[in-house]
């Protein structure tokens, strides 16, 4: 098991890879106000950064759905991924 942490963001990740030969990628935002943690499927050899920008992009995508679903303007874009997961801490 890996553990990394990228300051700026304050996002820190371990990862352990899977029988099939992906990578289980547990990640922690540690925010005062709002932590949180979640899951990311990784397939293939990504490096630490690539991994880290993912986390960001899909946490992007998944409060912009949020703020489309509170307006009742539905967005045909979003999706359920069934491979990134994010709870509150």
């Amino acid at each position: 098991m890996e553990t990394h942490t990228e300051q700026q963001s304050k996002i820190r990740i371990t990862s352990k890879k899977l029988a099939s030969g992906n990578h289980q990628v547990k990640f922690f935002i540690e925010d005062e106000k709002h932590p949180q943690y979640g899951y990311l499927l990784v397939t293939g050899s990504r490096s630490v950064g690539e991994v880290i920008e993912e986390i960001k992009n899909r946490i992007a995508e998944k409060r912009k759905a949020s703020y489309d679903l509170q307006r009742f303007s539905f967005s045909r874009n979003y999706q359920d991924d069934h491979n990134f997961y994010l709870y509150s801490a």
